[in-house]
C-alpha cells in the first residue's frame, strides 16, 4: 500500500501539485478543532473542497463553537452556508449536531464512533473522518473516490462504500490508513477521474486492474502533459509563488488537534 500511496503522490506532483482537500485544509488550519472538522464534514458532502472551505470560515467566524452554533437561529445559518448544496437541510442538521454535542458531551466531539454515528446526518463515512482527520486515530473514511479507486485498482471487488472499508480494512495494513482517504480523494479528483482517467500519467498503472482490462497490449501510454512555464519573476530575481503555480503537496499524517 505505502507503493501505491507513494505512487499516487507522485503522479500528482509531476502533472501538476493538487491543492489540499477541504477536510485536509480544516485540519491544518490553526483554529481546526474536532467540533469544526465534525460540521465542515457533514457540510462537505455532494460539495466542492473549495466552497466547504470558504463557508466553514465564514461559519466559525460568526458561530465559535457547539454552544454558540446550537443557539443560532436556523434562517441566519441558512444565509451562511448557502453557497454549499442541500443548505436548507444540511443547516438543520448542523445545529441538531450542535445541541447534542453542546448539552450530551459538554461541548467536546466524542472520539467514539458508535457515538458519532448517532448523530443525525454523521455516517459511517463522516465519523470516520472525524477519526482521522480530528484525532489521528486510524480509520478508512470512504466516499466516492475511495470506493472508485479501491475497485479500479483491483484492491477489493465491492459494490457499495460500506463494504469497501471493511475491505480495506482488512487488507490494508494499519499503519497506513490515515493517509488513504486524502491521497485518494486528491487522486480521484485530479488524475483518476470517473470519467476518462489520465491512465497514460499515471505511475501506478502497472498495479491497476482496470488498465490492465482496458489498455491495449503494447500501446503506449499517453505522454505527460507538458510542464507549464514558470512564473514571471518579481523584481529582486524571486518568482512569484501564486505566478508559479500551487507547490508540491506531501501525503502526511494530519497533525492531532486540541479537542473543541
Amino acid at each position: 500500500m505505502k507503493k501505491i500511496l507513494d505512487g499516487m503522490m507522485s503522479t500528482m506532483n509531476a502533472v501538476k501539485p493538487p491543492r489540499m482537500t477541504a477536510l485536509r485544509e480544516l485540519h491544518e488550519a490553526e483554529t481546526g478543532g474536532p467540533f469544526s472538522i465534525l460540521i465542515g464534514t457533514i457540510l462537505s458532502a455532494r460539495t466542492k473542497d473549495e466552497n466547504t472551505a470558504k463557508v466553514v470560515r465564514a461559519l466559525f467566524a460568526r458561530y465559535r463553537n457547539a454552544r454558540e452554533l446550537a443557539g443560532a437561529r436556523l434562517r441566519d445559518v441558512e444565509r451562511i452556508i448557502r453557497p454549499i448544496g442541500f443548505y436548507r437541510v444540511k443547516a438543520r442538521r448542523i445545529i441538531e449536531v450542535a445541541k447534542i454535542v453542546d448539552s450530551e458531551y459538554g461541548g467536546v466531539v466524542p472520539e467514539d464512533i458508535d457515538k458519532l454515528v448517532g448523530m443525525p446526518g454523521v455516517g459511517r463515512k463522516t465519523a470516520n473522518c472525524v477519526l482521522v482527520y480530528a484525532f489521528e486515530k486510524p480509520a478508512i473514511p470512504v466516499d466516492i473516490h475511495v470506493h472508485r479507486i479501491s475497485n479500479r485498482l483491483g484492491l477489493v471487488e465491492t459494490k457499495t462504500p460500506e463494504e469497501t472499508e471493511q475491505a480495506l480494512m482488512k487488507l490494508v495494513p494499519r499503519r497506513h490508513w490515515l493517509r488513504i482517504n486524502d491521497t485518494f480523494v486528491m487522486y480521484g479528483q485530479n488524475i483518476c477521474k470517473p470519467i476518462s482517467p489520465m491512465c497514460g500519467v499515471c505511475q501506478i498503472r502497472a498495479e491497476c486492474l482496470f488498465y490492465r482490462n482496458n489498455v491495449p497490449a503494447g500501446d503506449p501510454p499517453s505522454p505527460p502533459p507538458p510542464a507549464k512555464p514558470a512564473g514571471r519573476r518579481r523584481s529582486g530575481g524571486r518568482a512569484s509563488p501564486v505566478a508559479a503555480g500551487p507547490q508540491p503537496v506531501r501525503s502526511s499524517r494530519p497533525r492531532r488537534r486540541k479537542s473543541a
